[in-house]
């Protein structure tokens, strides 16, 4: 039989050693039983070219085993495997057959196991039921991968009714379709059932809890959803469970004691809830992976039971609390997986218990403090990941003892001071030291010792110093990422000894002198991917050889920023180059014709000085030309990318009619600040992937089209301010309406606020200022929780303000600009009183962050080879404010920015008390209205108040004490033209204004004004909290003259102070003790103004 196979023989273990000299029976893998071979093992013999058909091996009439898988046949299964009809256990899965199932098999109707698993074979003529019909005594019947493509009713007949038997139905990765039929019932014996990898579309079928002689079920990726039956998990026999990748929820049940249960994967499922102290009665568990779940809550401490546990992965889930002293006690551990939840505390030093540890990653969580030296225990640990934490203090150098590690992550954590030393950790691949606040030089010499180091990464850190020059060219380094540190001087070139070198990334440093970039890309030959940008080399290329060395197959290359004057000639021999960015340098004139003829992905020529008219350009996944001098008429038709950006130039064409056509795949379009006109043509809802379009700052006119508003069941940014738009705007808004940012300020539009628009839920900015709409305040739009700017500026509003209610209309709403409307009758600021972002104290506001950084940011992944480039899309809302009269345009829009602005309206009677709740205002205008009374004192608990402006009303009264004393951050004042009188508080940043703050107002006198108060104006200030505050009398400036006079006035010490200047300087310390130990008070308010006086000159020196 030997002579009939054709094998590998330097990896054969068996066929290799047979020898026809000797008996058969004593051959390695052959069975015999009364001289009669009754059994063949040749599995993973690298057996190929398939098998004859008149192989001795079919003559083999008594075989009862036979074991053929993993090698190499290449070959349909011949249909003389029939003849072997005594055969019991016939093993070919994964041996290398293919094709159609020979209904010959079914022929051995002795048969207890039949394994046929490949992804090579299929069964259609014969079926299922075909095959196993006559395999009445089978028991086991593995198909995984054999392509059956059948209904759930089919195949479980077929299985059924055919194979009373069976204990182990395991027919994975099957294209089995549908749910399963209840006629699998029929098989109780059935202990092992595996189905992962089909499409059943359904819920788990409840008839799968009447198995009740389950040990294994495995259901992963099958699209099962609905909530899993939990008397399932209760099982006494269940020892495996896998329900990984479905659509399944529920909770975990109460564990019985003594369980069976020795692997449960819940591996991305929706199970949620907490961990029920039962799961320490399944002490037999060896691995439990929750990952990707909706779990919360802390880790139960009976988990100390589980002491066999060796994989332990609850990633990606809301934990809490900290890491438990008692997981000291699982000492088999060698998974441990806890990243991904919001987990905190220190690192204990029990961890260091866990010997066994080859994988730990606690990642992207709240951990605080330093790495506790007891980890140097962790000897055997291959992979290390703590990145994403808040840990401070240095790394350890306990590294040094870790010889086994490949895997080093501590990235996006608080670690300072010197990178630490790996010298002993011989087999480290990868090193992740990024955004930290380490310090300290970088030198090649620190890596030498590392000869399987590949992937390098130490950027956003405070490395500085010179890149010395360096000898060792062995490092295999393919990753070196440096970017974002403070390193200066000339690249060394020995840089290009690195051979291996694929990506090189040197962006934002210090870097200096000239740089030889197209001899350094010939050394580096195997370099995919070089960032150089925002540094002040000198790039020098010469492209008059640049054809006789061959360059590197590079794919991404990135120059922003380096003062090009020109483009680099070499590039026009880069054919394998798909992303180049040559943005904010000098380069001037036309793009030459070649770089249209690379095939980019990805061209960033954007703040350049580029000009003349565009060709007709060829498609792009990301082409940014933005802030040019491009003119004329935009290229048609436009190239058909996924980012698109024009904005910042000189066109001044019509938008082509039949733009649609060329944008089907365009996510994100920018034509803004051009000199566009016409109208908005219809086609452009044909671009049915848009995500975001602006075509802002340009002179469009006629009417927004109604398709447009359709579209905004995919549109998320829709910007069209600053034209000349007219009409109404329609109100078509789709009911699954996912627009976020509406933004149609500056343009003619009439009419009211579409009553559809309350479908956009999802609506962060809403900015219609500036218009002529003609509407009640918009009270539809109540329920849209995520609005956070809502400008109404100078339109015809009209009606009171808010919605009325005990509570506040939007939660977190930051800005609300109403100004210029006619908006009638007293405020109540309970439309506003319970916005997150107008009361939040300092510790809910430092969680808020830039509004674009929430919902704006896109990020496109492009697989390169072996390295992933992140390009990112950052679309950054703006709209006007004003502030002192002046109108001011913020882009970048922070959520720390609150500002209500109510001026120039009609709104009367005396300004709410209530006000005092909205401690994180910043900006505050209710001018130019007709409230009364007096300001309110309360106004005093706006301590983040930076303007306020409350000209032009009918107040009367003074200005309260409070006032000048809490709100230390004031930089604007407008109390003028009012009915105000008394004096003013001319203290802190209240003395820093002028007189036009207060003019108008004839009843106040005071500094800076130039009336006097007389001695019925003069009143004491409001008693500070402070411990001087009630310490003694009130001391007119009159009487202390006279005091000062005499205290001072002794001529014994005149000399000493004149002529001597140590005497001097002690005299007048000790006589201001004194003087201010008598004088509290006085002491209080002369050392606040000067600190406003020395706080204006660090500002003007700022």
């Amino acid at each position: 039989m030997k002579k009939n196979l054709m094998f590998n023989t330097t990896r054969s273990t068996k066929l290799v050693h047979w020898n026809e000299s000797t008996d058969c029976c004593s051959w390695e893998g052959v069975t015999c039983n009364g001289g009669l071979v009754v059994g063949l093992n040749l599995v993973n013999e690298s057996i190929y070219d398939g098998l004859d058909n008149s192989s001795s091996l079919f003559c083999l009439q008594y075989l009862q085993n036979l074991n053929l898988a993993y090698n190499e046949l290449d070959s349909p299964i011949p249909p003389e495997f029939g003849n072997l009809t005594n055969l019991r256990f016939l093993n070919l899965s994964h041996a290398g057959f293919g094709e159609q199932i020979p209904i010959e098999i079914s022929r051995l109707t002795r048969l207890v196991s039949l394994d046929l698993s490949t992804f090579y074979l299929k069964l259609e003529n014969p079926d299922l039921a075909s095959l196993v019909h006559n395999l009445t005594w089978l028991t086991e019947l593995y198909l995984d991968g054999v392509d059956i493509s059948s209904q759930g009713n089919e195949w479980c007949h077929a299985v059924s009714s055919s194979l009373p038997n069976l204990r182990v139905l395991s027919m994975s990765d099957c294209n089995l379709q549908g749910p399963p039929d209840s006629s699998l019932l029929k098989l109780q014996s059935l202990s092992i059932i595996h189905l992962n990898y089909n499409n059943f579309s359904a819920p788990v079928p409840e008839f799968f809890s009447y198995f009740r002689n389950l040990t294994s079920l495995c259901l992963s990726n099958c699209g099962l959803n609905g909530q899993f039956p939990k008397k399932i998990f209760q099982f006494p026999t269940l020892e495996t469970i896998d329900l990984s990748f479905n659509e399944l929820g529920g909770s975990l049940p109460e564990f019985h004691p003594n369980g069976s249960l020795q692997s449960l994967v819940l591996t991305n499922t929706t199970f949620s809830g907490t961990l029920p102290d039962s799961i320490g009665n399944l002490k037999r568990l060896s691995k439990i992976d929750l990952s990707g779940c909706n779990f919360s809550g802390s880790i139960p401490n009976s988990m100390v039971n589980l002491t066999q546990l060796v994989h332990l992965d609850l990633s990606s889930n809301s934990f809490t609390g900290s890491i438990l002293n008692s997981m000291a006690n699982l000492t088999q551990l060698v998974h441990l997986d806890l990243s991904s939840n919001s987990f905190t505390g220190s690192i204990l030093n029990s961890i260091a218990n866990l010997i066994q540890l080859v994988y730990l990653d606690l990642s992207s969580n709240s951990f605080t403090g330093s790495i506790p030296n007891s980890m140097a225990n962790l000897t055997r640990l291959s992979d290390l990941d703590f990145s994403s934490n808040n840990f401070i203090g240095s790394i350890p150098n306990f590294m040094a003892n870790l010889t086994e590690l490949a895997y080093f992550r501590m990235s996006s954590n608080s670690f300072i001071g010197p990178i630490p030393s790996f010298n002993m950790a011989k087999n480290l691949h990868m090193i992740d030291l990024s955004d930290n606040h380490l310090t300290g030089q970088f030198t090649f010499t620190h890596w030498k010792e590392l000869p399987s180091l590949v992937f390098l990464n130490l950027s956003n850190n405070k490395l500085s110093g010179q890149i010395h020059e360096f000898s060792n060219s062995s490092l295999p380094m393919v990753w070196l990422d440096l970017s974002s540190n403070y390193l200066e001087g000339p690249i060394p070139t020995s840089i290009g000894k690195l051979q291996s070198l694929g990506t090189l990334l040197f962006s934002s440093n210090n870097f200096n002198g000239s740089f030889q970039l197209n001899v350094f890309l010939q050394q580096l030959t195997n370099l995919i991917e070089l960032d150089l940008s925002d540094n002040s080399l000198l790039i020098e290329y010469n492209g008059t050889n640049s054809s006789l060395t061959p360059f590197p197959l590079i794919k991404s290359l990135r120059l922003a920023s380096l003062k090009l004057k020109t483009f680099p000639s070499f590039l026009r021999n880069q054919t394998s180059l798909l992303i180049l960015d040559l943005s904010r340098n000098q380069i001037h004139g036309e793009i030459p014709n070649w770089i249209w003829e690379l095939d980019l992905t990805h061209l960033n020529l954007s703040y350049n000085y580029l000009e003349g008219p565009l060709p007709s350009l060829s498609s792009f996944g990301i082409l940014d030309l933005r802030s040019n001098q491009f003119q004329g008429q935009l290229p048609t038709p436009l190239p058909s990318c996924s980012y698109l950006d024009l904005s910042l130039n000189n066109f001044s064409s019509v938008i082509p009619i039949d733009i649609g056509n060329s944008l089907s795949n365009t996510g994100f379009l920018y034509l803004s600040s051009n000199k566009l006109n016409g109208h908005i043509p219809e086609a452009i809802c044909n671009a049915t992937s848009l995500y975001f379009l602006d075509l802002s700052n340009n002179s469009l006119s006629g009417t927004i089209p109604h398709c447009l508003i359709a579209m905004s069941e995919t549109l998320k940014v829709l910007n069209l301010r600053r034209n000349n738009l007219t009409g109404k705007i329609s109100d078509v808004f789709p009911s699954n309406c996912r627009l976020q940012t509406l933004s149609l300020n500056r343009n003619l539009l009439e009419g009211m606020v579409p009553n559809s628009l309350a479908n956009c839920t999802n609506l962060e900015l809403l900015d219609i200022g500036n218009n002529r709409i003609q509407d009640e305040f918009p009270c539809h739009l109540k329920d849209i929780s995520s609005l956070r700017v809502l400008i109404l500026r100078s339109n015809k509003f009209y009606g009171s303000v808010g919605c009325g209610g005990l509570n506040a209309t939007w939660l977190i709403l930051q800005i609300v600009d109403l100004a210029s409307n006619d908006f009638s009758g007293k405020l109540s600021i309970k439309s506003f009183a319970n916005s997150k972002a107008m009361i939040a104290n300092n510790e809910v506001q430092s969680e808020l962050n830039y509004l674009h950084s929430v919902v704006r940011i896109e990020t496109i992944l492009m697989q390169i080879v072996s390295g992933r480039l992140f390009i990112e899309m950052n679309y950054q809302d703006a709209i006007a404010i004003f502030i002192k009269g002046l109108e001011r345009e913020l882009v970048k829009i922070s959520t720390l920015v609150t500002l209500i602005d109510l001026s120039c309206n009609n709104l009367d009677g005396p300004i709410p008390e209530e006000i005092e709740v909205l401690k994180s205002l910043y900006v505050l205008n209710l001018s130019h209205n007709a409230f009364t009374g007096r300001i309110p004192p309360s106004l005093g608990k706006l301590s983040k108040l930076e303007s306020l402006d409350l000209s032009n009303n009918k107040l009367t009264g003074g200005i309260p004490m409070q006032l000048a004393d809490s709100l230390t951050f004031l930089s604007v004042l407008n109390l003028s033209f009012n009915q105000l009188v008394g004096p003013i508080p001319y203290i802190k940043q209240f003395a820093t204004f002028s007189e036009d703050s207060y003019e108008g107002n004839k009843g106040l006198c005071g500094q800076p004004l130039k009336a006097e108060c007389g001695s019925a104006d003069r009143r004491p200030p409001a008693p500070f909290e402070d411990i001087h505050s009630k310490s003694g009398p009130l001391i007119d400036w009159n009487y202390l003259c006279v005091e000062l006079g005499f205290v001072f006035g002794f001529g014994m010490v005149i000399g000493p102070l004149v002529l001597w200047k140590r005497w001097r300087i002690r005299y007048y310390k000790h006589a201001d003790d004194i003087f201010f130990r008598i004088f509290p008070q006085l002491y209080f308010r002369w050392e606040k103004n000067h600190q406003v006086q020395r706080h204006r000159i660090r500002m003007q020196r700022h």
